[in-house]
């Protein structure tokens, strides 16, 4: 019996920066992009490479156990090599895997990223397995017999179980946080709020919840005034059209911005833990995890568990792997203890 499962993908992620890699901004009128540009035709050299285990389900396992959690984890891989190095990674990690999916006739998933100078990425990615949860590959009886079940991103087919897990978790009184992915939202927001309402914990970055709501949020007209209201009107928008239920917190990450979090009477502004920065792969995961673990662990606190995922985080980006630098309660109640000055914020709706 696990206090907490996970479910979502498995990878093996192969990490390659090079120096002749380029960024490359384009301007419209409306948007910035920006690309990674490498020259075209040529061999271009390695300046770095490390082979490591991620995916959400994985990510998101380790988290918690690393945490202090009982975890078992679901996510579905295939008997190749990949798989062989995903559960072998596992050896040390305190998981329980007696609920994951092994199908010989398929691929485990696997991701190249490629890293630039500034600690960011670009990630192309086979799904393989990942795209192929089926409802028959949940154990439901171990999800009923769970305190809190976590959704990582889930993507292809895999998209058609949310509705029978988080059906199943509501009717069983389990709780449900949900790190809705793209390939949910691309779905539309009428499937998408079906999910919502039945998930006590929602996380989506600020370009997920901006396809998720239709909400664009619009350049700072006037800085002095936005600075004022701390959380920008769209992203407040946002909030009001993703908050479906009164027992529901919704979680905003922002990048390098921090992250805003609404529990339909106040916001919350958390900025992002200073730190190195190598590999931004993960982090996302590790945010979300460790909010979702924190709130239990400190009474339901949103702006103190906005900190410790945060600091988790930060600890996650400073190395390469998306779980090399997972931090203990523990420790990042002591990054929290020698930085007294980094706090939240929060205003009232």
């Amino acid at each position: 019996m696990c206090d907490v499962i996970t479910i979502g993908s498995a990878t093996m992620d192969v990490f390659v920066e090079c120096e002749d890699a380029n960024i490359v901004s384009v301007f419209t009128k409306y948007k910035k992009s920006e690309f990674m540009r490498y020259p075209y035709g040529a061999k271009v050299e390695i300046s770095e490479f490390s082979s490591q285990v991620g995916g959400g389900g994985v990510n998101t396992a380790c988290n918690f156990a690393n945490l202090g959690f009982n975890t078992c984890a679901i996510f579905k891989i295939g008997d190749d090599i990949y798989s062989k190095g995903i559960l072998e990674s596992f050896e040390d990690k305190n998981v329980n895997l007696e609920n994951i999916i092994q199908d010989p006739k398929m691929s485990t998933g696997f991701s190249i990223i490629l890293v630039s100078f500034q600690g960011d990425r670009t990630v192309l990615a086979h799904r393989g397995a990942n795209g192929k949860i089926k409802k028959s590959d949940i154990n439901f009886e171990a999800i009923k017999n769970a305190k809190l079940v976590y959704i990582a991103p889930l993507n292809g087919e895999s998209t058609r179980v949310l509705d029978d897990i988080v059906n199943f978790a509501k009717e069983n009184d389990v709780k449900v946080c949900f790190n809705a992915g793209t390939s949910s939202i691309k779905k539309g927001f009428n499937y998408l709020k079906k999910i919502l309402e039945n998930a006590h914990v929602v996380v989506m970055n600020k370009e997920e919840a901006s396809m998720a709501t239709g909400i664009q949020v619009r350049p700072d007209t006037s800085k002095e005034k936005l600075s004022e209201e701390l959380v920008h009107p769209d992203i407040k928008e946002m909030f009001n059209k993703l908050k479906i239920k009164d027992y529901q917190v919704i979680v905003i990450t922002d990048g390098g911005r921090g992250a805003y979090a609404y529990d339909g009477k106040k916001y919350y502004y958390c900025p992002v833990f200073d730190g190195p920065v190598v590999s931004t792969l993960g982090a996302g995961d590790a945010f979300a995890s460790t909010f979702c673990a924190a709130l239990s662990r400190n009474g339901l606190d949103i702006g103190k568990s906005l900190m410790y995922g945060s600091v988790n985080s930060s600890g996650v980006v400073s190395e390469f792997g998306a779980t090399q630098g997972l931090l203990t309660f523990d420790q990042i109640e002591e990054k929290l203890k020698n930085n007294p000055n980094y706090c939240y914020k929060t205003i009232d709706k």
